[in-house]
Order: C-alpha cells, then structure tokens, then sequence
C-alpha cells in the first residue's frame, strides 16, 4: 500500500552502514516510523530530504512490519537552524515534544502546521524564543487533550483580577481571593500574561503568534507554560534539559 503524504522530519537514526530511520510527523498519518533506504548514497534524492527538520512530499510503503520511504522531495528545509546551537536546540525539543503527543495512524495537521510555523519564526528571529517555546508548548497540550481551564477562577468565576494564579498540577486559574495559602505551585500572572496565556489556548491558528509581552511577561508566560508541560508529562525532556543549560 502506498501513502502519499508531507510530512516533518523530526528524529533520525542510523541503521547500519547506509540506510536510516526516521521519525515522521505526518499531516495525514500522524506519527510514523519508516525506513530510508541508502540514505547516505549521495546520488539518492532521497537522502536530503529525510534528514532531521526537513519538510518533504513523501511516498511511503507500508508493509505488514514497517515502513519504507521510496521517494522523497524536500519542500522546506529549516537550513538557518543549524548556525544556532541555541535556536536549533529549541526546535530538537518541539520536535521530541510532538514525538510525545501528536498521535499516530490519523491526520494531524494542527500538530504538523504548529511545528512549521514555529520552526518558521524560529528561522525568521522575528519572534522571541522564549515566546513560542510557550506557544508551542501550551498549543500542543491543547490539542493533545491537556487544555487547561482558563476562562475563570475555578472557586468563584472571576474573570480577571489585578493578579491571577495558575495551578500548573491542576491546569486552572483562581483569582487572589480564593488562593488558598495550600495550593503549591502557583504561578502569579499579571493581566497581560493571563491574557497572552488565554491567547495561546483560544485563538484561531491564524492569529496564534501574533502576540507581543514586555521580556518581563515573556519570562512569566514561559514559566507557567513549562510547569504546566512538565505537570503533564511527569518528567522532563533531554532536549529540554540541553536547551536550559544553554540558556542559563
């Protein structure tokens, strides 16, 4: 059975002495795994285009066991990331946290538009990385099912108060009244956070990065982003951990 599709490369490997396997983020099929055959062979088109954080048109064969790619043209090639130990670290990690929860065997074209939009801006440096490590990262637990309830304080339905707590373990907001001094973590967010955070949750795709906060806010988005993600998962993220001491 052949797939035709486009798809992200997001992780390869080695496998022997020529071919490679490689980790897709499809629009059509999800998450795959398929092998490339020759890879390495200079004279196989194939082999740029099915290297890391490269955007092609696939033709891929689907066996009973596995995967094969039999051609591949690259479409977009996310070159400009990798003169940046720091910006191409940052797209490592959306790659491994769309390995994590973008599902396979159905269309995932919300995950596979998010990623090339961020990888996109990340190339450009038209936006902070710290604001779409954000995005991304509470965008895509959005669509993996994680979204969390911010349209009000869960205890009395304020909408909006001078300062807003989110509740990272619980995914919720409670306004300053009803913060009880028991609940641990909390992340204090400002009206231009909190309304930046409902932004990246809510808005339609189009409008989703065009959004600007102070550094300062950027800082407190980022925060709250990265304790929800990790409040999630349970655990943290290799690519996560190089980005931060890189950071530091």
């Amino acid at each position: 059975m052949q797939i035709y599709t486009d798809g992200l490369i997001i992780r390869e490997q080695a496998i022997g002495e020529s071919d490679r396997l490689v980790t897709v983020l499809t629009r059509d099929e999800g998450l795959l795994r398929a092998f490339v055959r020759r890879a390495k062979d200079l004279k196989n088109r194939g082999s740029s285009a099915t290297q890391l954080l490269c955007y092609s048109r696939l033709t891929i064969y689907r066996g009973r066991e596995k995967y094969i790619i039999g051609d591949a043209r690259p479409i977009k090639v996310f070159f400009e990331l990798r003169s940046d130990i720091e910006r191409l670290s940052l797209a490592q990690y959306f790659c491994e946290l769309a390995g994590k929860f973008a599902p396979e065997g159905t269309p995932s074209e919300p995950f596979l538009r998010l990623l090339l939009n961020a990888l996109h801006f990340l190339c450009e440096g038209s936006r902070p990385p710290l604001l779409l490590k954000a995005t991304v990262e509470m965008r895509l637990l959005a669509l993996a099912g994680y979204m969390p309830d911010l349209v009000a304080c869960s205890e009395c339905a304020c909408y909006e108060a001078e300062t807003m707590y989110f509740l990272p373990q619980k995914g919720i907001l409670v306004c300053d009244a009803c913060k009880s001094p028991q609940e641990m973590p909390a992340v204090a967010l400002t009206r231009g956070v909190l309304q930046a955070l409902r932004h990246i949750i809510y808005a339609e795709f189009d409008k989703l990065f065009s959004f600007t906060l102070s550094p300062e806010g950027t800082a407190a988005l980022a925060n709250a982003a990265e304790a929800y993600l990790l409040s999630c998962l349970g655990h943290s993220l290799p690519t996560l951990d190089f980005y931060k001491r890189l950071t530091v």
